[in-house]
């Protein structure tokens, strides 16, 4: 009994300090194994006559460390994606990359400096977005200067890229690196105390290099994207909206004067059911003018708006230029507190009237199931069928007469351990 008093006597003074600053310092790691396995009979490009099914199953793995106080906080992440063959059994070059890996430093109460790789993700991730879907998700070498809070937010960040360390001025951005020279993106966002509106406003700079790879001679052309994005949630419903215009050069040093926007409407029937209406334009090019018209969504998640199978700019489709419309309607059901359904339709048109081509690329259906089978372990799965038009074979490719059609089956499993709080 004496040793035991003792020893809580020696032990009392570090047990007090710790509850006094036990939210001052936090240590976590989360994992991540999230398998998906595929059947495209023609996803992302429609197939032609005599177009064999594909079948695979990707997967990522990942490993994620991260640290937390008051005035700092960082993140390490690394993963390893690929598809399940993809690496021998004995494998001496393996591709365990690093996703994440920055600092944040916090000034004051409001202001914040975080340098390093890192998601950008903002608003409803239209321009920028985290891509999570893809198996690789998507990341920028950035610094980014903050100031945030309840009400507003401002943040400048600031990127420039190099393919490798150079020795002399010329450089030529190869491919694999990433798409752009160097960015500044200005975003504001306003959240209303009062009322349940939200509003952002968003500027972006790109320089985009082209070059010569024997001479090491480039060129940067500077594209602009400006536009703003709205929320407004009274009681039941969700109301969206957002415009974004497109001004200056792109790559090919073409003139560029483009735009896009968007409208949903979601109502909230009861506590299963839910429908929402939505409509998007994006401005195409027809090759009748001096300045290019296509609008180029940059670096969003794609695969969330324009059709689960990825006709549209999450595959080849800037290319040809057309731009699109995507007519949008859909209903959502939850059966339990584990298991939820959607069920969405797109009418897809193109937005530039092109030669001899009517502009209706034909309908897309998408089913999705998700069920919380337990904690940090989610299982979801979809099927989408594409039915396309004469257009749609001009514009992507494909034989519209062959049936097009995509499932898949995901398990997600993601817990995070706090390890250590002190």
């Amino acid at each position: 009994m004496k040793t035991v008093y003792l020893l809580g006597l020696l032990l009392l003074p570090g047990l007090t300090w710790a509850q006094k600053t036990e939210t001052d310092n936090e240590f976590s790691m989360s994992m991540q194994i999230r398998p998906r396995a595929e059947y495209r009979n023609g996803a992302l490009f429609p197939r032609y006559e005599g177009d064999e099914a594909a079948s695979f199953i990707n997967n990522r793995a990942r490993l994620s460390m991260e640290y937390k106080r008051s005035d700092l906080s960082m993140k390490i992440s690394a993963q390893h994606v690929g598809v399940w063959g993809q690496d021998p059994q004995i494998d001496t070059n393996g591709r365990f990359i690093m996703n994440e890996a920055w600092a944040k430093l916090n000034f004051g109460t409001a202001f914040f400096a975080q340098l390093g790789r890192q998601t950008l993700s903002y608003d409803d991730e239209r321009i920028l977005g985290g891509l999570d879907w893809n198996v690789a998700g998507r990341y920028h070498d950035a610094l980014k200067l903050g100031y945030a809070t309840k009400v507003n937010q401002l943040h400048l960040i600031l990127a420039f890229n190099q393919n490798k360390e150079k020795t002399k001025g010329g450089t030529y951005y190869y491919n694999g690196a990433q798409p752009y020279k160097n960015m500044q993106t200005l975003w504001y966002h306003y959240t209303a105390s009062e009322h349940p509106f939200n509003a952002s406003l968003l500027f972006m700079n790109l320089g985009l290099e082209t070059g010569d790879a024997a001479t090491e001679t480039s060129h940067t052309r500077y594209l602009q994207t400006f536009g703003t994005y709205l929320t407004y949630k009274p009681k039941s419903w969700d109301f969206q909206g957002a415009f974004y215009y497109q001004t200056g050069k792109n790559k090919s040093a073409e003139s560029v004067s483009a735009f896009m926007g968007s409208v949903k409407a979601a109502y909230t029937i009861d506590a299963q059911w839910g429908i929402n209406l939505g409509y998007d334009y994006l401005s195409g090019d027809n090759e009748s003018g001096e300045k290019m018209k296509a609008f180029d969504p940059l670096y969003g998640t794609h695969h969330k708006f324009y059709g689960a199978m990825d006709y549209f700019y999450a595959s080849a489709w800037l290319a040809s230029a057309p731009g699109l419309q995507d007519a949008q309607l859909g209903i959502s059901f939850k059966a339990s507190p584990k298991v939820s359904m959607q069920l969405n339709y797109h009418y897809f048109a193109t937005a530039a009237k092109l030669d001899d081509i009517k502009k209706g690329l034909g309908s897309e259906v998408d089913y999705q199931l998700d069920w919380s089978v337990m904690k940090d372990v989610k299982l979801s799965a979809g099927y989408s069928i594409m039915r396309g038009t004469k257009s749609m074979d001009a514009v992507k490719g494909g034989d519209h007469k062959r049936w097009q059609d995509w499932g898949w089956v995901s398990v997600n499993i993601n817990p995070r351990i706090l390890f250590v709080k002190w």
